[in-house]
């Protein structure tokens, strides 16, 4: 039986306007430091939040940390308010959800197959690296049916980056069975 795991979804979403990161920062659930971080981005966190949100004075914000695609969106959309609230955001046009165009850019997720892998066989037949004195697992690059960098380990477990939908997990899992059990 495998144990499957979304340990992190990265969504950006653009709001289409600068920001002045130094006015942001007097808030207290913004972090910015302009000598720190060079003045050009900003971190909201607030205590309803999973993940925080990286925002740039180009308007672009990142959210990371959250464990679903719901819980992201709705954390850009929770920043969105939040920005609307303290006057950063005057366009009526923010009010609108298509406004922020949220994407999911990378869910990073961890699996355990219930057995152990010998990487040195499988590494003679796929297309593995497997340096076992550099890094004690194999990186694995898969195509189809989506593409992902997948970091495998003798214990069985896997982290699986680069996917785009949570859809694309179960797939995605399959083929990696399906490459460890022909490889055995």
């Amino acid at each position: 039986m495998t144990k499957t795991a979304i340990v992190n979804v990265v969504a950006t979403a653009a709001l289409n306007q600068e920001l002045d990161l130094d006015e942001l920062a007097k808030f207290r659930e913004i972090l910015h430091d302009s000598v720190v971080y060079g003045g050009r981005v900003a971190y909201f966190k607030s205590p309803k939040m999973k993940g925080k949100v990286s925002i740039f004075a180009s308007g672009k914000m990142i959210s990371v940390g959250t464990k679903s695609e719901e819980e992201a969106f709705h954390e850009l959309e929770h920043t969105k308010g939040f920005l609307i609230e303290k006057g950063f955001i005057k366009s009526t046009r923010s009010l609108d959800r298509s406004f922020l165009q949220p994407k999911i850019r990378n869910i990073v997720v961890v699996t355990e197959f219930g057995k152990s892998v010998n990487l040195e066989e499988l590494s003679l037949r796929k297309r593995m690296i497997y340096e076992p004195e550099q890094f004690p697992g194999g990186i694995m690059r898969i195509e189809r049916p989506f593409k992902a960098t997948v970091l495998i380990f003798s214990s069985g477990k896997a982290v699986i980056a680069g996917l785009r939908s949570s859809k694309q997990i179960n797939p995605t899992i399959q083929k990696l069975k399906d490459i460890i059990k022909t490889s055995m």
